[in-house]
């Protein structure tokens, strides 16, 4: 995924520019799901924003083939366009995310990861200043626990189903998925509450009160 149309560079940088609060207000606005919380960010001081590879793990058998360690062919298809999405919801205490894991991908100029899992050797990723949100943190290895069934397949993050080549935006507000399909109105409808909130932002800083500002007008911007 790393070679990407026009259009799919321009949604990326323009959902750089908004916050996971402005987009989850958008998703409210249109009547869509997509926003996740509980996915603390542990590494990387920066919000994140791409489009979709994911890697969805589980137990028992890897599918058939040479044997390849998990997350692997998710980096080596990822750039710095994408960010890696992980479903790790086995129950079993087993990270889904390490430390070479997170350093084949900063070496990729990936966006950054997600995984609603535990994560392994975050102070590496500390070190690494590579953006990773996770679920929880462990020590324990995923090596006889869990094993990679699939590489861009749908997975379920929170509640929501995520397939590959959705957009993500993560911030310390939380996670917000947005379907391929509806990315230029979700993108429209944020940029708008942004505008609007700039603008009531800037009448606070010139004097007006708050309970002025904050009426009616900001109660009715997410009518639909």
């Amino acid at each position: 995924m790393t070679e990407v149309s026009d259009s799919v560079s321009e949604n990326v940088q323009r959902l750089r520019r908004l916050d996971a609060c402005a987009v989850s207000d958008a998703l409210d606005k249109l009547g869509l799901p997509g926003a996740v919380t509980g996915l603390a960010q542990r590494s990387g001081n920066r919000r994140i924003a791409g489009r979709v590879i994911t890697v969805k793990l589980g137990t028992g058998e890897p599918p058939p083939g040479p044997p390849r360690h998990l997350g692997c062919t998710a980096i080596e298809a990822a750039g710095p366009d994408d960010v890696i999405v992980v479903e790790q919801r086995t129950g079993i205490e087993a990270g889904c995310w390490g430390g070479l894991l997170t350093l084949g991908a900063k070496v990729r100029g990936v966006a950054g990861v997600v995984a609603d899992g535990p994560l392994r050797d975050v102070d590496e990723a500390v070190a690494y200043d590579f953006p990773v949100f996770s679920r929880s943190l462990t020590a324990r290895t995923a090596r006889g626990r869990v094993v990679e069934k699939g590489t861009n397949v749908p997975v379920q993050i929170g509640d929501v189903q995520v397939n590959a080549g959705d957009y993500l935006l993560a911030d310390g507000s939380g996670a917000i998925f947005i379907a391929a399909a509806d990315i230029g109105r979700v993108l429209e409808a944020a940029e708008t509450i942004v505008a609007k909130e700039a603008a009531m932002a800037r009448s606070i800083l010139a004097g007006t009160p708050i309970g002025d500002v904050m009426g009616g007008n900001y109660e009715k911007m997410l009518e639909k």
